[in-house]
Formats: C-alpha cells, sequence, structure tokens
C-alpha cells in the first residue's frame, strides 16, 4: 500500500510541475506496463485540470497508448512466433483463435468495462490481426466510458465503493456503448 501512496504522490507531483502532457504520458504509459493505475492517473488528471480537460487528456492519451501497444503486437507477432515452445505457442494460439472471431459490439464492450486489462485487449488484437479500423473505432468508442467512469470514481472514490450509483454508472455506460457500437457497425459496415 505505501508503494501505492508514493506512486501516487510523485505522480501528483509531476502533473503539478510539468501540466497536461505530463499527466497524458502517464496514462499513455500504463497502456504498456498494465501494473501502473488507470484509475488513479485519470482522477489526477480531472482534479488537476478539471473534469472536461481531465477527461480528455486522459481518454486521448489512453486511446494512443492502446493504439501504439497495438501495433506493435500487429507487426511483430510472427517474430514473437519463432521463439515459442510448441506447448506455449499451442496455448496462445487457443487463446488467439477464440478472440479473433470476436464481433465489433463484443470487443467495445470489452474495452468499455473499466476493470477489463487494456494491455491484454491490445496484445489479443494485435496478435490476431484485428483490422486497425475495428480496433481504433473500438477503442475510441469504448474508453470514453471507461475514461468517464474512472473520472466519476476518481472524484469520489471512497463514497463510491458503497454507492450503487457506481454500478448503474458501469451498466448504463455498457448499454451505451453496445447501442453505439451497433450504430456504428451498421454504418460503417464492421464486424
Amino acid at each position: 500500500m505505501d508503494l501505492v501512496a508514493d506512486l501516487i504522490n510523485k505522480s501528483t507531483s509531476l502533473i503539478d510541475k510539468g501540466g497536461p502532457i505530463v499527466g497524458f504520458l502517464l496514462v499513455m504509459l500504463e497502456s504498456f506496463i498494465p501494473i501502473l493505475p488507470l484509475a488513479v492517473f485519470v482522477a489526477l488528471n480531472v482534479n488537476a485540470y478539471g473534469m472536461l480537460i481531465g477527461l480528455v487528456v486522459s481518454w486521448s492519451a489512453t486511446c494512443l497508448g492502446c493504439y501504439l501497444s497495438y501495433l506493435i503486437f500487429y507487426y511483430v507477432a510472427n517474430k514473437v512466433d519463432k521463439f515459442l515452445s510448441k506447448k506455449t505457442k499451442d496455448k496462445i494460439d487457443k487463446t488467439i483463435n477464440r478472440f479473433s472471431e470476436i464481433s465489433f459490439p463484443g470487443l467495445v464492450l470489452l474495452v468499455t468495462l473499466p476493470f477489463t486489462p487494456a494491455f491484454l485487449i491490445n496484445i489479443l488484437s494485435g496478435l490476431t490481426k484485428v483490422q486497425q479500423e475495428k480496433f481504433v473505432i473500438a477503442i475510441l468508442i469504448g474508453k470514453v466510458f471507461s475514461i468517464a467512469f474512472w473520472g466519476y470514481i476518481g472524484k469520489s472514490f471512497i463514497e463510491s465503493m458503497m454507492d450503487i450509483k457506481a454500478i448503474a454508472f458501469i451498466i448504463l455506460a455498457l448499454i451505451m456503448a453496445y447501442v453505439v457500437s451497433k450504430i456504428v457497425s451498421i454504418r460503417m459496415h464492421i464486424e
């Protein structure tokens, strides 16, 4: 717990000194290093720059970070296969085959869930060669709701732990993300 408190104190100091660029970079870095606390960084951005700017900085940073992470695995997937054992490769292939069949609305819902590890979604999307357009649009839609959730929780985290509003927010966000993804899927012919 001391490690998390120390990280929060250092992050707050960095964001105060460096402005939105530091807040942007911290959120973007979370897409590559899954142990970093996205919720904390979003809350810090919201507290430092206000709800609107904090959410926009966090949303744009996480979208860019997810896309860059996806691209790394999209282009190096074939090179990684050469170094894996057959048993490991078989397990990875089984997971990849399941994930490769995910629909566009399903991908959006996975991205929308605030507790889904973005790093894992980025890796699986890159390894399964999910179309870039499908991935980017899913990230842009899903991360709006995910970041808004963390901005809301970050403003009143302790009260929200026992508050039914946080659960209602997640349910509403999932419904909205699903509806938006279905509309976009139909209009842009993404599947």
